[in-house]
C-alpha cells in the first residue's frame, strides 16, 4: 500500500495534465504555511487569494521588514514538504485519524482566509474529497488516502521550488518568495531557492526512510 501510494503520488506530481490540477493542493498549503508563520510572528492576516494559474497570494500586516517577514517569506515553499514529513511522523505510528483530521482543520482555516472565489472553490472540492473519504471509505482506503496525502505534499513539495527557478531564469518571478527574501536579507535569491531545495529534498529523504524502512 505505501509503496502504491507513493507511485501514485508520483504520478500526480510529474504528468503534466494532471499536475495541472493537483498543484492547487499543493498552494493551498504554501499559503497556509505562510499564514500560520505570520500568525505566530504577530503580524495580522488580511487574506489568502488563490488562482486558477495554481499561483496564490497571503497578504498580512506588520513591519515590512525583520525576522517575523524573513520568516513568514521563508515558510511557504517549506510547508508541503514539512507537512509531508510530519504526516510520514504520524502514519509511521499507524495514527491515519490525526492525519486526515489536521488536513481538515487546515482547509477550515483557509476556507475562513480566502478572499476570492477561485479559492473558495478550490477549497470546498478539496474539503469534499476529503470528507467523502473520511466519512463512507472503509479503514483501508482511508489509511491508503492518508498515505497519498503524505506522499503527494512530499513529491509535490519539491517540484515547485524548480519551477520557480526555471520562472526566475526567464525574468518572470521577480516578486517570487526567493526574490523577496533577497531584498529583505540581502543574500541572494538563489541562496534561498537553494535552501529551498535542500530542506525539501532533505524532508523527502527522511520521510521515504520513515515510510518504507521496517
Amino acid at each position: 500500500m505505501v509503496l502504491v501510494a507513493a507511485a501514485v503520488a508520483l504520478v500526480l506530481v510529474l504528468v503534466r495534465p494532471l499536475w495541472r490540477l493537483t498543484r492547487n493542493v499543493i498552494t493551498i498549503v504554501h499559503e497556509a504555511g505562510h499564514a500560520l508563520v505570520a500568525l505566530l510572528a504577530g503580524r495580522r492576516l488580511s487574506g489568502i487569494r488563490l488562482h486558477s494559474d495554481t499561483s496564490g497570494v497571503t497578504v498580512s500586516r506588520g513591519k515590512p521588514h525583520g525576522p517575523g517577514m524573513v520568516l513568514t517569506a521563508f515558510a511557504g515553499y517549506l510547508s508541503p514538504s514539512l507537512l509531508g514529513l510530519g504526516f510520514a511522523a504520524l502514519l509511521g505510528t499507524d495514527r491515519t485519524g490525526v492525519v486526515l483530521v489536521i488536513c481538515a482543520l487546515l482547509l477550515f482555516g483557509v476556507l475562513i482566509l480566502v478572499r476570492n472565489a477561485y479559492g473558495v472553490l478550490s477549497v470546498v472540492v478539496t474539503g469534499l474529497l476529503l470528507f467523502a473519504v473520511s466519512w463512507f471509505a472503509p479503514g483501508e482506503v482511508q489509511a491508503a488516502f492518508a498515505y497519498l496525502i503524505a506522499w503527494f505534499l512530499l513529491v509535490g513539495g519539491v517540484r515547485p521550488v524548480f519551477e520557480l527557478q526555471r520562472k526566475r531564469g526567464r525574468g518572470r518571478a521577480r516578486d517570487s518568495d526567493a526574490d523577496q527574501l533577497a531584498r529583505l536579507t540581502g543574500a541572494p535569491a538563489i541562496f534561498w531557492v537553494g535552501s529551498f531545495a535542500v530542506i525539501d529534498l532533505g524532508a523527502l529523504a527522511l520521510a521515504s526512510a520513515w515510510l518504507l524502512l521496517p
